[in-house]
C-alpha cells in the first residue's frame, strides 16, 4: 500500500530512546491528527525508572520540552547548575587548584538542569501517550524503500507501510547499516564509568569537572532526594572518564577499594560519600555517519553521531537534531510537501551537518589535550584556562555555547517557540 493510500502521513520511528520520545511528542503536538507516528522499541515494555543515568539538559533544550508541555513535570525532577568549578592536577597533587568557573545564569535562567534518564523517559512516555503517538513494544527488523513509501517490518512479523522511517536505534544502528550509510568511527581508550553518588554535605548546585592525565572526572549535581523516614539525601551524578584497560580491575574490585579509589577523584568536600548506584562502563568513541539521510529514511541522535562527554553535550546534540527535524517536517507537510521525499530530507542534512561537525571536532580536541600529564601541555592548557577566566566576554561566549543559546538561526523550538 502506498502512502498516497493511507489516507495521512505515517512516520514509523525506530527507538524509544530520549532522542525519539521527543520526536515523536514535537510531532504530534505541531500535526496532530494530520499524522500518525509510531515509535517501536522493545525497552517500551519495561520500567523506565531503572534506568538511574543522569543528563545535563542545556537551557535551549529546556526551552523545547518547555514549548512541549513537558518541562514543569520535569522542572520537579530537575537540579539546576548554579555555576560550574574546572581543575587540572595529577591524581596524586595534594591541592587542585581552580582554574577556571562560571556562573551557571545565562539570559536569567540556569545553563543546564541535571535530570535522571527514567525520569525524564517516564514523563516523555506519557506525554506521549495522551498526544496520540502510538507505541508498539517490538523492534524494526528492517525496511524496504519504494518510490512514494517504505515498507517497515517489524520483529513480530507485522510490516507498517509508511511514509517516513526515522532510525534513532543508536550508535550500532542497524537500520543505519541497512541503508549502505557510512560510519566514521574511532575508540578513545577510555570508558565512561556513571554512577549515583550520595554524600553529606549540600552540593549547592555546584557542577566540577577535574581534568586528569586518564580523562575528565565530572561531579554534576542531582536533586535532593527524601527518604521514607523523611530525612533529606544529597546526591550527585559522576561521569568517571578511565582508561579501559584499568576499567575491569575496578569494577571488579572490593567495594570498599573502588569506594577509596573515587574518594582521590571526588574528594572530600562533600564529606562522606557513597555509590548509591551500582557503577558501570561504557566504552567512549567517535562516531558520524556519512549522510544522515537515506531513501525515505532519516538518521537521529545517537545513530547519526557519536561524541566524547567531556563537555556534556551528547544528548543535547541529539535534541538539536529532534528540533531541526520536526521543524523541517512540520513545515513541509503544512505546505504539503512529502515529509519522506528526497529534498525535504536533504534540509536535515544541511541543517544539522555543520553543528554535529563542529561539536565533533571540539570534544575531540578537548579530550586530547587534557587526557595527559605531559608538563608542557599542562602549562599550555592551564594558562589558557586562566586567560578565559579572566575574560568575562569570553565566558559568557562559551557559557552560552554550552547553553545552546548563541546562535539566533536554531529550530525555533530551541527559542521555546511552538511549532
Amino acid at each position: 500500500m502506498a502512502a498516497a493510500d493511507m489516507g495521512r502521513s505515517r512516520i514509523v520511528i525506530a527507538g524509544g530512546g530520549l532522542a525519539g520520545l521527543s520526536l515523536s511528542l514535537a510531532l504530534k503536538r505541531a500535526l496532530a491528527d494530520g499524522v500518525d507516528v509510531i515509535m517501536c522499541d522493545p525497552a517500551l515494555s519495561r520500567d523506565p525508572h531503572g534506568d538511574r543515568r543522569s543528563y545535563a539538559i542545556a537551557a535551549a533544550a529546556r526551552r523545547m520540552f518547555q514549548a512541549l508541555g513537558v518541562w514543569d513535570a520535569v522542572s520537579e525532577k530537575a537540579q539546576p547548575i548554579l555555576d560550574m568549578v574546572i581543575t587540572d592536577s595529577s591524581l596524586q597533587d595534594p591541592i587542585r587548584p581552580t582554574y577556571l568557573t562560571f556562573e551557571g545564569a545565562v539570559d536569567g535562567e540556569a545553563f543546564a538542569h541535571m535530570v535522571t534518564a527514567g525520569d525524564l523517559t517516564a514523563l516523555l512516555l506519557e506525554a506521549c501517550r495522551e498526544a496520540g503517538v502510538t507505541l508498539k513494544p517490538e523492534g524494526v527488523k528492517g525496511f524496504t524503500s519504494h518510490a512514494a513509501h517504505t515498507d517497515v517490518e517489524l520483529t513480530g512479523g507485522e510490516t507498517l507501510s509508511a511514509t517516513l522511517l526515522v532510525a534513532a536505534d543508536g550508535a550500532r544502528s542497524r537500520l543505519r547499516e541497512q541503508a549502505g550509510i557510512g560510519w566514521i568511527y574511532w575508540p578513545y581508550n577510555q570508558s565512561g564509568i556513571v554512577a549515583t553518588i550520595s554524600h553529606e554535605r549540600d552540593h549547592e548546585g555546584r557542577a566540577v569537572e577535574h581534568f586528569l592525565p586518564a580523562g575528565p572526572f565530572a561531579i554534576l549535581p542531582l536533586k535532593d532526594e527524601t527518604r521514607p523516614d523523611g530525612s533529606v539525601q544529597h546526591r550527585s551524578s559522576i561521569v568517571w572518564s578511565e582508561r579501559s584497560e584499568n576499567v575491569p580491575v575496578l569494577l571488579e574490585s572490593h567495594p570498599e577499594d573502588l569506594l577509596a579509589e573515587l574518594e582521590k577523584r571526588f574528594g572530600l568536600q562533600l564529606g562522606r560519600i557513597a555509590f548509591e548506584t551500582k557503577p558501570q562502563a561504557f566504552p567512549l568513541a567517535f562516531g558520524v555517519a556519512r549522510s544522515f539521510v537515506g531513501e525515505r529514511l532519516v538518521l537521529l541522535g545517537d545513530a547519526a553521531h557519536l561524541i566524547h562527554p567531556i563537555a556534556g553535550q551528547g544528548l543535547n546534540l541529539g535534541l538539536h537534531d529532534v528540533a531541526a527535524l520536526a521543524e523541517i517536517i512540520t513545515d513541509a507537510m503544512r505546505l504539503g510537501q512529502d515529509p519522506g521525499g528526497a529534498d525535504v530530507l536533504m534540509q536535515y542534512e544541511r541543517a544539522r551537518r555543520a553543528d554535529i561537525t563542529a561539536m565533533g571536532i571540539v570534544t575531540d580536541g578537548l579530550n586530547r589535550l587534557f587526557s595527559n600529564d605531559l608538563l608542557p601541555v599542562r602549562l599550555i592548557r592551564d594558562l589558557g584556562l586562566g586567560l578565559v577566566d579572566r575574560m568575562p566576554g569570553l565566558k559568557r561566549f562559551f557559557i552560552r555555547e554550552a547553553a545552546g543559546l548563541r546562535r539566533e538561526d536554531v529550530p525555533r523550538l530551541l527559542k521555546g517557540e511552538a511549532l
